[in-house]
């Protein structure tokens, strides 16, 4: 993980579950550490990083920490189709459905600004201290920490575990 500033913008996007708008400040408060990853259904990177997302979320979430995945360049049909295979206990939304909207999308220009040239760039990953996130305005934070990529499960969990203040020695077992 590393500490990038990027003035990482407050959103609402639609619940791919329910269909209801989900605001990131308001979902986020009263947790400890958010992850916000940006994933594209169909891309094979998101389905190795998936597995790592669920057993972190599963592990931590009692501890204060919550996921919530961010769906880019999916169809409706292709977000669906996955999550009904490998259901997500947190929440899943949209920022956008279609491969054209690419460049249009923050999450592209969170990935250029942090040096990601990756065409499609899923999964990437955003950590955020709710705790420490402006209260109102459109940015939420100037500084977030970035995992361009898929996560790796044991400096994840470190990262984690040193975020949320519980001792170090503790891994997930295989």
């Amino acid at each position: 993980m590393q500490e990038r500033e990027i003035n990482y913008k407050n959103w609402t996007f639609k619940s791919a579950q329910t269909g209801e708008r989900v605001n990131l400040r308001e979902w986020s408060r009263g947790k400890k550490l958010v992850l916000v990853v940006y994933f594209a259904p169909w891309c094979r990177n998101w389905k190795l990083e998936a597995p790592v997302v669920a057993r972190l979320y599963e592990k931590y979430a009692d501890a204060g920490f919550d996921v919530v995945a961010v769906s880019d360049y999916g169809t409706k049909a292709e977000i669906k189709a996955y999550f009904d295979q490998h259901p997500a206990r947190y929440p899943v939304v949209v920022e956008s459905d279609s491969d054209a909207e690419r460049e249009k999308t923050d999450h592209y220009g969170y990935r250029r600004l942090t040096g990601d040239t990756r065409k499609w760039g899923s999964p990437y990953n955003v950590f955020l201290e709710p705790a420490k996130l402006s209260a109102k305005g459109d940015v939420l934070a100037a500084k977030v920490w970035i995992a361009n990529g898929e996560l790796i499960e044991h400096d994840a969990e470190q990262f984690i575990r040193e975020r949320l203040g519980l001792a170090a020695d503790s891994r997930i077992e295989d």
